[in-house]
Order: C-alpha cells, then sequence, then structure tokens
C-alpha cells in the first residue's frame, strides 16, 4: 500500500509556458505566484483589459429576445 501512494505524491517538475500577456517565459508552478503570468506587471496587465471590458465574446447576428412569441392574449390579430 505503502509503495502506491509514494508513485502518486512525488513532485512533478515544474513546466514553462508562455505567459498569456507579453508571451516571454513563465514557470507554471507553485512557487510562481502569478501563474500562469511571468509576473505581478502582465497579471495587472491582465486585469485591467477585463475590467475596461476589452475582452468579449462576438455579439450574434439577431437578437433571440425579439424573435419570441408573441404573449398569449396579445394584439389579438390572427384572431377570428
Amino acid at each position: 500500500m505503502g509503495d502506491s501512494m509514494s508513485a502518486s505524491t512525488e513532485a512533478v517538475p515544474p513546466r514553462t509556458v508562455r505567459c498569456p500577456a507579453c508571451t516571454g517565459p513563465s514557470l507554471y508552478a507553485s512557487q510562481n505566484p502569478y501563474r500562469p503570468f511571468c509576473s505581478a506587471r502582465c497579471k495587472g496587465v491582465d486585469l485591467g483589459a477585463w475590467a475596461s471590458e476589452s475582452y468579449s465574446l462576438p455579439e450574434q447576428d439577431s437578437d433571440p429576445l425579439s424573435e419570441a412569441p408573441p404573449a398569449p392574449g396579445g394584439s389579438g390579430v390572427g384572431r377570428a
């Protein structure tokens, strides 16, 4: 039982990834408090972009609310 536990708790070597803000190298490990960013500056730049709404999803061509069926008892158009 002890052998299987020791294999799963071994330290994983740290990875180096690209910083999403500056594309420089960034240590992706618990030693880097800014991960996945390389520094506090890059983390702040990304937060500022979110706060200023620089990141957004593209708008759809049509508004789903405008295509909603009319409410029951609406205008009476089409009733006999």
